[in-house]
């Protein structure tokens, strides 16, 4: 005996509405997945690069240390939005930046080591 067969005169209809509820869900769920946009800034040696960059707002930016010697990323005058912790080799410390600004930073064990991030909407020019 066989299993009842339901027949709509659309045998398509079924599979063409799974196709596009499974097609919608992966895309909500990548776009939730994804998060802000992420920028990767490196230390090494004894350096930030890139020095310098420009980001929008709502824009994560992480840094990750290569260097074998600790590191910091601490906001330069001011202000004190970034404020990492000592970070050992691979280590890494990520910020999002919510409102437009320059946020110049160094790394309190090495002054020298400097950079700065510049957070603009897209069309602004720099000051």
């Amino acid at each position: 005996m066989s299993a009842p067969h339901l027949n709509t005169g659309r045998p398509w209809r079924g599979a063409l509405l799974l196709s596009v509820a499974l097609a919608g869900t992966a895309l909500l769920s990548s776009s939730l997945a994804a998060g802000p946009a992420t920028v990767d800034v490196d230390i090494a040696k004894f350096a930030f690069v890139p020095k310098e960059i420009t980001v929008a707002p709502g824009t994560r930016v992480r840094w990750t240390n290569h260097d074998e010697t600790p590191h910091t990323v601490t906001s330069q005058g001011g202000t004190k939005v970034l404020s990492s912790p000592g970070m050992d080799i691979d280590d890494h410390f990520e910020f999002v930046f919510k409102g437009e600004g320059d946020f110049a930073y160094f790394c309190t064990v090495h002054p020298m080591m400097t950079a700065i991030v510049h957070v603009r909407k897209a069309g602004s020019k720099a000051p």
